[in-house]
């Protein structure tokens, strides 16, 4: 997925001249949360060293997040939400200073809401690795120089376990649910398979339970796309100019990205063969209105995350396999205990829905575990649109 801005989880449309204007200017470097940027909504948790699944050690990390409503005095009305590969902690609120976007979730949590904050103290950190305020490439190395293509590799299984340590940090023993969509439904899997005991339920959105060699292949590429741009300078490109970082190679990543988050359905009912502009696209100069889509979302995407990210977020995404070391997936899915929704999309074409299927035939027969499928044209983004199934699904969660 993994659109996480309010603005880019709309359906498909075209692009106007007003929104061709608001990216006039050179990109950033990075769009990354950087060391002296207002903090807007965040805060931040320092969770100390961090050993890694790979023998490598963080010698420091900390945890940047966001929280509504109120924990209760039993502080067992925590949950936790999880996001995907490009969100961030900003679940809900308006852009603004340290925000570059508004919340991307605001239909489902808040006042009333499917994930009530007059009920639960929702909690939403920014993933280790990030570039929204946690420790990740763009963040200070100890040298004094920014991590960069130095940062160490991390796995799904290192990101829960960073966010167990936050969860320690901020005081909560138990959460009374774990939800996240794409790379968020990996960690969630993984919090109910490697801490049971920690989560009563979780929110299994649009993930699967491995990646595969296709979906690796698709990652892949885009991970290419980046490291082959001149400007990407081996990773060492925060102290570039405007208009000098690696944008070429990350916007590409992205439009590879999107061609996986949407349907082929979406796009050629709205599209079609639909031009840009007046001037004709066969050899006349014009362009597709669907490339000139691709490359708006891709430019606008350079202004609010780093490259280095990029790669490091979607090389953990590959190493997503529940099974691996605990005797294969089948094995795995038999230790969760959480009452557990599994939600999946007829048109994902990113994690299709036999992933979604395997987990829940996987659950032990006892378990309290359920499949919901969307009918959606909107592919695997349909968990971020799709306001009213989702929700209704979360909330049944939340209800028990």
């Amino acid at each position: 997925m993994d659109w996480q801005t309010t603005a880019d989880v709309v359906p498909s449309s075209f692009v106007t001249e007003a929104q061709a204007r608001s990216l006039l200017g050179k990109p950033p470097a990075t769009g990354a949360w950087r060391e002296g940027d207002p903090a807007g909504e965040r805060r931040f948790a320092a969770i100390g060293p961090l050993a890694l699944e790979s023998g490598a050690e963080l010698p420091a990390a900390r945890i940047a997040y966001e929280t509504w409503g109120t924990l209760s005095p039993a502080r067992d009305n925590a949950v936790l939400i999880l996001h995907a590969l490009t969100g961030d902690s900003h679940v809900i609120g308006a852009a603004g200073p340290g925000h570059a976007s508004a919340g991307w979730w605001p239909d489902l949590v808040g006042p009333g809401k499917p994930i009530d904050t007059d009920r639960w103290f929702v909690v939403a950190p920014n993933v280790l690795g990030g570039c929204q305020g946690s420790t990740g490439p763009a963040s200070v190395a100890p040298d004094g120089a920014e991590w960069g293509a130095r940062f160490p590799f991390l796995t799904i299984r290192d990101q829960v376990r960073a966010q167990a340590a936050f969860a320690d940090a901020i005081g909560i023993e138990r959460w009374a649910a774990a939800i996240g969509g794409s790379m968020g439904g990996m960690h969630a899997l993984e919090w109910a398979i490697e801490l049971p005991d920690r989560v009563a339920a979780i929110g299994v959105l649009a993930a699967p339970p491995v990646a595969t060699a296709d979906q690796i292949a698709l990652n892949t590429v885009q991970i290419e796309a980046i490291r082959t741009d001149a400007q990407f300078r081996a990773g060492d490109y925060y102290d570039a100019p405007d208009g000098d970082g690696p944008t070429r190679g990350l916007a590409l990543a992205r439009r590879m990205a999107l061609l996986n988050y949407r349907s082929a359905t979406e796009l050629n009912d709205r599209f079609q063969r639909s031009w840009q502009s007046g001037r004709s696209p066969l050899g006349d100069g014009g362009r597709f209105a669907v490339e000139s889509y691709l490359d708006f979302h891709g430019n606008k995407f350079t202004r609010r995350f780093d490259a280095n990210s990029y790669i490091v977020l979607t090389e953990a995404m590959n190493s997503h396999d529940i099974g691996r070391g605990r005797g294969g997936t089948a094995r795995a899915l038999q230790g969760v205990r959480a009452r557990t929704l599994v939600l999946g999309i007829r048109s994902d074409r990113y994690f299709p829905l036999d992933g979604q299927e395997e987990i829940v035939a996987g659950l032990a027969a006892d378990r309290d575990g359920r499949l919901v499928v969307l009918d959606s044209e909107f592919g695997h983004d349909a968990f971020l649109i799709e306001s009213a199934s989702v929700g209704r699904a979360i909330r049944e969660l939340l209800e028990g």
